[in-house]
């Protein structure tokens, strides 16, 4: 109802009103508070609530760019419903470009959260009870990890036809069912019922302008079908890509059969073939090179762009049951 009264970590939110609040319930050793800024715009008109998360870990900076693009743009602003968008969850692991919080625990591993854990179990637990609550769908923006660079996909829960038809609608090339990681952010989050996108696209402590381009795309479309704002100017100056959509049920690495400097010879999106060469796999003083190949077919949605790997490294993604 438009006339609901809305409190967001304290602060009142009006119709019509945005406001940036601070999450602040953390801090450093030395004593100093570290303010995780919230973004919080409401409609004059009732609608749902979407959430946009970038930064659950920390160095994964492609996710903080898209949904600081959304910002800048004001296309956070919604014309029906509330948005939340929070660019950095992780400011502990931006400032020091790592993917951890400062108690060495990964964030996207200790939900729900509790309010007598660890720093990040504490954070968590905050995020949940005071900031969930407020929200029914939610976009969280991640990239891979260290030097593995995902293809743009949209990550969803298996038997979940509703958030399939968003994955839709956002329009990434693929689509990844899978099972809930236990205590990620996007298992807690559908236990309480909120309908979660997970978007990866590109590497850690990098922006790729073609991975930002489809995520902002994504979202407004999204936004669009939510019923949250209008986007179709918006939309069709963007000019998004009309491919065909793979929904994936498996997927699995290919990893180095040995440790040295590694030469990919494949491109993310590529179909590759039983035996077909993905690169090759060298020591560094020249003398030996080998192949590395396919072991099964399927679209390659990862590649790890490490010049150097280990033995047992993993290497290139690709999809094994998939469907249009």
């Amino acid at each position: 109802m438009p006339n609901k009264k809305i409190r967001v970590l304290g602060q009142l939110i009006l119709p019509g009103e945005t406001h940036q609040l601070s999450l602040n319930i953390a801090k450093l050793h030395r004593g100093s508070t570290i303010e995780v800024p919230v973004i919080v715009s409401r409609a004059k008109e009732s609608g749902p609530t979407l959430l946009l998360t970038g930064g659950i870990h920390g160095n994964e900076i492609n996710g903080v760019e898209i949904v600081r693009k959304i910002i800048s743009e004001k296309y956070h602003i919604p014309t029906a419903g509330m948005t939340i968008c929070i660019p950095v969850v992780n400011v502990f692991g931006f400032l020091s470009q790592t993917r951890e919080f400062p108690d060495g625990r990964d964030l996207n591993r200790v939900f729900p959260g509790s309010l007598r854990g660890s720093l990040a179990s504490r954070f968590a637990y905050h995020i949940v009870k005071e900031i969930v609550p407020h929200i029914d769908y939610c976009i969280d923006f991640h990239t891979g990890g260290d030097s593995r660079f995902n293809a743009p996909q949209i990550r969803i829960g298996k038997n979940d036809a509703e958030s399939l038809e968003l994955a839709k609608i956002f329009g990434t090339r693929f689509i990844i069912t899978s099972a809930k990681r236990e205590k990620s952010f996007r298992e807690t989050l559908n236990k309480l019922n909120k309908k979660v996108l997970l978007f990866e696209g590109g590497k850690s402590l990098n922006i790729n302008n073609e991975v930002s381009k489809i995520g902002l795309t994504g979202t407004l479309k999204v936004m669009q079908q939510l019923g949250i704002r209008n986007f179709q100017k918006e939309i069709a100056t963007l000019k998004p890509l009309k491919e065909t959509t793979y929904l994936v049920s498996d997927s699995a690495w290919i990893r180095a059969k040995f440790s040295g400097l590694f030469h990919p010879t494949i491109q993310l999106g590529q179909f590759v073939n039983v035996g077909d060469n993905l690169g090759s796999l060298s020591d560094p003083f020249g003398y030996f090179e080998k192949k590395q190949k396919a072991t099964f077919a399927g679209h390659i949605i990862c590649v790890n762009q490490s010049p150097i790997v280990n033995q047992g490294d993993a290497i290139v993604h690709i999809t094994k049951n998939e469907a249009l």
